[in-house]
């Protein structure tokens, strides 16, 4: 019976959904996706996925989302409407993007 009930728990614990990744842990991993070529600056303020990976869109999605509330704070702080801060933030995103590294220029994803 003991078996039983030790099977019964391991397999209830194997069986939980991993945990899912939080914004410090895509902050974490966002230099290595940018080096590797997966992630890039977009001139609207936000990433981009320049080659999908296993984590690559929900490292975006979550730094996006954290970008998206900075921006409307900023925005709302000094009475600017969302699109001019994230128009104001991709460009230096852009500008302060390594050599080598993925920006969206034209449509087309390009190394700086």
């Amino acid at each position: 019976m003991r078996k039983i009930i030790g099977l019964t728990a391991m397999l209830l614990l194997l069986s939980q959904p991993l945990q899912a990744m939080d914004l410090q842990q895509a902050m974490t991993a966002l230099p290595t996706a940018k080096a590797q070529g997966l992630v890039g600056e977009q001139p609207d303020g936000y990433l981009g996925v320049v080659k999908a990976s296993a984590d690559t869109a929900t490292v975006v999605q979550l730094i996006n989302n954290a970008r998206r509330n900075e921006y409307q704070k900023l925005a709302t702080a000094n009475g600017l409407q969302l699109a001019d801060v994230e128009v104001m933030a991709g460009q230096k995103a852009l500008d302060k993007t390594q050599s080598g590294h993925f920006i969206l220029r034209d449509g087309q994803w390009q190394k700086k």
